[in-house]
């Protein structure tokens, strides 16, 4: 369980910053980062809502963005009250089947849950930037749930799945990290826009539906290089303006 990142994004009240902290604590884990935090992490409303969990506060790392937060990840999942929209509906699931799709990468690697600022929870573009999406159910007149409160449901979900699998390996090849994904994402976005695959109000939609096969394929380090590859020779066609020959073989 220690392989489970917790990730605030834009917290606004200090003292869910300290309730989630002693949460963690509750289930063994360390590893929490707050992105562009708007409250105080090291007030004494934060202090007092992390009683017995002082360390993981105090260890609590700040950056300024979900990309450095999500470094060294092998797989991150967003959390959020909202499902609407195809870019949400497409990888959504309630805790129990994203811990699921989670559990085994846990086993090799650091895996991420992206937690929403109070007031608005994560934009479309956040949540699209993660593997999958969690929603808790809950009821329709309160489907917001506190934040810490949404990390226990999470946490422990993970922590029951994580217990019934064997820790043994499925793959020789080790899984590939975040940022590497998130730079073949980008390459490949960039060729296919200079292709104008990608070109009209649609690419965001288009290139979501398309991190989403790939990642539901989860690449390994050669696959990823291949994907590069492909985005390389895109970008040579467009440079040498190279245009196929339309004659049919006979």
């Amino acid at each position: 369980m220690n392989n489970l990142r917790i990730i605030l994004f834009r917290t606004e009240v200090a003292g869910n910053i300290g309730a989630t902290a002693r949460v963690m604590h509750n289930f063994g884990l360390s590893d929490l980062v707050l992105v562009a935090p708007q409250a105080d992490p090291n007030s004494q409303e934060a202090k007092l809502r992390a009683r017995h969990a002082e360390s993981v506060l105090e260890n609590a790392r700040q950056v300024a963005t979900l990309d450095e937060a999500l470094a060294g990840c092998l797989a991150s999942a967003a959390a959020s009250a909202r499902t609407g929209g195809i870019c949400r509906q497409g990888i959504v699931g309630s805790p129990e089947q994203i811990a699921l799709k989670l559990q085994e990468l846990l086993t090799a690697g650091s895996v991420a849950m992206v937690f929403g600022p109070e007031p608005t929870g994560l934009t479309t573009a956040e949540v699209g930037r993660c593997d999958y999406l969690i929603n808790i159910p809950t009821s329709n007149e309160a489907p917001a749930l506190n934040l810490s409160h949404a990390v226990a449901i999470c946490i422990y979900e993970a922590q029951r799945h994580l217990a019934a699998i064997s820790t043994t390996a499925t793959s020789s090849e080790p899984p590939v990290l975040d940022e590497d994904r998130e730079r073949m994402f980008q390459h490949l976005r960039k060729a296919l826009e200079d292709v104008h695959f990608l070109w009209d109000e649609r690419a965001d939609l288009l290139f979501h539906g398309l991190r989403q096969l790939i990642g539901r394929a989860r690449p390994t380090a050669n696959e990823v290089q291949l994907l590069h590859g492909l985005a390389r020779q895109l970008e040579w066609v467009v440079a040498n303006n190279y245009k196929v020959d339309d004659r049919q073989s006979t």
